[in-house]
């Protein structure tokens, strides 16, 4: 069975969960459970290294309308459609080219005026005015909602122009001389090209005579990849967010220290930290210049942000005439932001069958080989590419990445599709499903992200319809996928978690019982004040005494793992309270798991003991504790030993461990029973590898108290 497979769910005389049959996958297969669950820590590793790093941050929430903390709801914040830094709001598309984007005509002269009074220049506008200045026609090319448009208006403005003629972006390339009036200027705004249609050197040519002619200048804007032909363009650089946002306040407010103010407000400071459109900035403006008036509240400023993203994500599901695959790869790039580029497009594809079958039964999917380039799927989606390198089990590989250029547009848009447009849930279900069986790494814990996003926004759906199906699988790998989930649900701010863990702990099911222990060892070492909550149910489990050998060696792994995290010291006094006062089972698990922690070398105990500011007094007492009650222990000394001997290995080996050993040993010898059996164990300890025997094992021996 691969890595990633799921099988149908095994119950055992207790209630059966609801029935998910009409969104499970009709090719899953059934498969035979696995023979070992995955390693607790490298499954630890796997979730950390390729959960979506937003995740692990410590104010990240997501719940109801809630991202990173914040309102996201469009209350408290006007959001209007394409505006370009101008005083008139331009209603087009922001894909294809499905129709005209501007119709024909002269743009009126308030309009270049009001624009030139914010307008703030970059370092390509220089390069455009000249190449206009000398050539009368210019290629303005860039990204959308870039002000390409308010810079061509105002490239004819500093030539003294305040006629301008707006042409028909439908106009043929061939057809463009035609168009052409007796106004000084015009501008084509989006000039609707393909690669069967491209705008050629010799059209320019034709519109330079003409424009000569009419001693006239032209400005043409387009998309970075549109087709062109032996012409070269002057690539468009947007002014700075901040430069445009002040020059805005300029306008509104007029000149003075109350601008330098309202720029250093937090909720500004907020909203310029993330990547906003042009258009975005001067709402913004607008919002911060109504604060100042009084007619809005700081509160309303700072959900403006969040109001835009939430804005743009439902026009992009909206949006009738953004097709259904485009839509696919915007929702497959929620799930895999900051991964792999290919894996995106990949798996968006088969997203997309998933929703063609949901719309269309009776029709066969189709997906087209090919289909748009890289950049302009990037630029649909307000993302953006770059390569980074990734660690394999061969090495370090290039990787093209790609991102959303605000990171909060990813959780934003899963929430939308799965509340806000239920019919896409069968589909989306059977996707994660499938994700949730790939045999790579990434796509198995984004599948898990993904089900822990939609369980922040509506747990019992998700409890339901993924998590649950997951949890009571056969094989470890989907309680793997179902104990992930649980951890980064939990980080996001769904309701429950604990509550879900706590009696899955007890829960009759030994599939449920293993995923709860597993999310515990992945949870408490992002959030170490559930430790005592975690050692607690866990050692009710154990108190139970009807475990098996495979779960007591989970229950032992697991809780390892508890220890190797967060604040160690309050951990280990927590499990000393035990060892003193519970029951016998507990007592041998939480020795065992101990033990275990202490041969690990990665992030375990003495590498935490190594670090100067833990050897305090406290510090040494907490290690010490469970090391005497391992030591004395009859059923775990020959187990300690071993683990005391490799620490003394390790302090051979590395002057920093010796230290740490040398003011461990006088805390484990209080009594004469200690004393001699730590004395023989540094008396007798063989070479590593058949080697002569550990030089500092005699210094460590000086360090033992006298008889």
């Amino acid at each position: 069975m691969s890595a990633g497979e799921a099988p149908a769910p095994e119950h055992s005389g207790e209630p059966a969960p609801p029935d998910t049959s009409a969104t499970r996958d009709p090719g899953a297969e059934e498969a035979e459970p696995e023979e070992r669950p995955q390693e607790a820590r490298a499954a630890r590793r796997e979730l950390y290294e390729h959960a979506p790093e937003f995740m692990f941050k410590a104010a990240a929430s997501f719940g109801g309308s809630l991202v990173g903390g914040s309102q996201h709801g469009v209350s408290g914040g006007r959001v209007h459609g394409d505006v370009f830094m101008g005083g008139k709001t331009e209603s087009h598309h922001y894909y294809g080219s499905a129709g005209p984007v501007h119709a024909s005509g002269e743009i009126p002269a308030s309009e270049i005026e009001s624009l030139a009074a914010v307008f703030q220049e970059s370092d390509s506008f220089a390069t455009a005015l000249e190449r206009l200045r000398g050539e009368r026609v210019v290629v303005l090319t860039g990204a959308h909602s870039t002000g390409r448009r308010a810079a061509a208006l105002m490239l004819l403005h500093r030539l003294g122009i305040t006629t301008v003629r707006a042409l028909d972006a439908g106009t043929p390339p061939a057809a463009l001389r035609d168009q052409l009036g007796n106004a000084p200027g015009h501008v084509l705004c989006d000039l609707g090209l393909s690669r069967g249609k491209p705008l050629k050197y010799t059209h320019l040519l034709a519109v330079q005579d003409e424009l000569r002619k009419r001693n006239g200048h032209m400005v043409i804007t387009l998309e970075s990849t549109a087709a062109l032909t032996d012409i070269s363009p002057v690539p468009w650089e947007p002014p700075s967010a901040t430069a445009v946002l002040r020059a805005h306040l300029h306008h509104h407010l007029g000149d003075g220290p109350v601008v330098d103010r309202l720029l250093s407000l937090g909720p500004v400071h907020d909203f310029l930290a993330h990547a906003h459109q042009l258009r975005e900035v001067r709402d913004f403006a607008e919002q911060v210049a109504a604060y100042e008036s009084g007619s809005v509240s700081l509160a309303e400023l700072a959900s403006f942000s969040h109001a835009t993203v939430a804005e743009q994500v439902r026009q992009w599901f909206a949006d009738e005439e953004l097709s259904l695959r485009d839509k696919s790869f915007l929702i497959s790039l929620a799930v895999f932001d900051q991964a792999p580029y290919p894996l995106a497009a990949e798996l968006a594809d088969q997203l997309y069958v998933l929703l063609q079958e949901t719309e269309n039964p009776e029709r066969t999917p189709e997906i087209p080989v090919f289909g748009p380039a890289i950049a302009d799927r990037l630029q649909l989606a307000r993302a953006h590419g770059y390569e980074e390198y990734e660690s394999t089990e061969w090495g370090q590989v290039p990787q093209f990445v790609a991102r959303y250029q605000d990171e909060r547009i990813a959780p934003t848009l899963l929430e939308e599709v799965w509340t806000g447009h239920p019919s896409a849930r069968p589909a989306l279900i059977r996707w994660i499903q499938r994700l949730a069986r790939d045999g790579r790494p990434v796509v198995r814990t984004r599948a898990a992200a993904t089900a822990a996003m939609l369980t922040a926004a509506d747990l019992p759906s998700a409890m339901a319809l993924l998590i649950d199906g997951w949890a009571t699988a056969r094989g470890y790998a989907p309680r793997l996928i179902a104990a992930n989930t649980l951890t980064l649900s939990h980080l996001l701010g769904a309701p429950a978690v604990p509550r879900v863990l706590s009696q899955w702990c007890l829960d009759p099911h030994p599939a449920r019982r293993w995923t709860a222990v597993r999310a515990y060892a992945l949870l408490v070492p992002l959030r170490p004040e559930q430790t005592g909550e975690a050692l607690e149910t866990i050692a009710a489990r154990a108190r139970l005494d009807e475990s098996d050998e495979q779960e007591r060696n989970h229950l032992t792994e697991s809780t390892a793992l508890l220890l190797s995290a967060g604040d160690r010291r309050a951990t280990l006094t927590a499990l000393v309270h035990f060892l003193e006062r519970d029951t016998a089972p507990v007592r041998a698990l939480l020795l065992s798991a101990f033990l275990t922690a202490c041969h690990t070398e990665e992030d375990g105990l003495l590498a935490w003991f190594i670090e100067d500011d833990e050897r305090t007094p406290a510090g040494i007492r907490a290690l010490a504790d469970p090391w005497r009650a391992a030591l004395a222990d009859p059923t775990h000394t020959k187990a300690a030993l071993t683990a005391l001997r490799a620490w003394v290995y390790e302090a051979d080996r590395h002057p920093s461990a010796e230290e740490a050993v040398t003011a461990l040993l006088p805390a484990l010898a209080v009594s004469a029973e200690d004393i001699a059996r730590l004395s023989h164990l540094l008396r007798t300890i063989p070479g590593e590898h058949g080697g002569p025997p550990p030089r500092v094992a005699a210094r460590l021996l000086s360090a033992l108290p006298s008889r």
